[in-house]
């Protein structure tokens, strides 16, 4: 398998994580990408030219961090992330829409705030605050478990990029709960050998 990645995306991060959970991480070579020039190999496996992109040994294209973790989890013998049914894999999928969620406000959010200042920019960012707010606050009420899943890997990446892009913006103050969760879930292996680096 082979994964176009960039060190910093943390929904590649979230695949990764999720490879070295499932243990089959050293199975997948990784190929460093700059999306946003739109280079001709991604744009031929993934027209969307976005990052994580896995091409199976198939040479299945996947792509969508949900749908690749989930193709992951179909691989080995390890213990599943995606829980087969019931209220354990509901809970689990929702975690990740959260988790995703934070992820698509705040690195929309990053994205915008290089460009000048705008009203309806300006607008729209503070809108994407917000949702990472309501969201961390909606955690902090209801923290993930500390079983390794989709949803609390999800949690963890979402959690570990605001601290990675939004050290002046601290989401712990308020969130004791959700914060002590995060402390526990960080040293997992998977989430401790995905970190990005400064």
């Amino acid at each position: 398998m082979k994964l176009y990645y960039s060190p910093t995306s943390p929904y590649v991060r979230k695949v990764m994580a999720c490879a070295i959970t499932r243990e089959i991480d050293a199975r997948i070579e990784r190929i460093p990408t700059n999306p946003h020039v739109s280079p001709q190999d991604l744009v031929a496996d993934n027209p969307l030219s976005k990052v994580p992109c896995l091409v199976t040994d198939d040479g299945l294209a996947l792509f969508d961090s949900p749908v690749i973790c989930e193709y992951l989890d179909s691989i080995g013998d390890a213990l599943p992330l995606f829980p087969a049914h019931g209220p354990a894999r509901w809970r689990a999928l929702k975690l990740q829409a959260m988790g995703d969620g934070i992820l698509d406000a705040a690195v929309g959010r990053r994205g915008e705030m290089a460009k000048p200042q705008e009203e309806a920019r300006d607008a729209w960012m503070a809108r994407q605050k917000g949702i990472v707010a309501r969201t961390v606050a909606q955690l902090d009420a209801d923290p993930p478990h500390r079983h390794v899943d989709i949803g609390t890997i999800a949690v963890a990446c979402a959690l570990g990029y605001l601290d990675f892009r939004y050290a002046n913006e601290p989401w712990r103050e308020g969130h004791p709960r959700l914060t002590a969760w995060f402390a526990a879930f960080a040293k997992d292996e998977a989430i401790v050998a995905t970190a990005p680096a400064a």
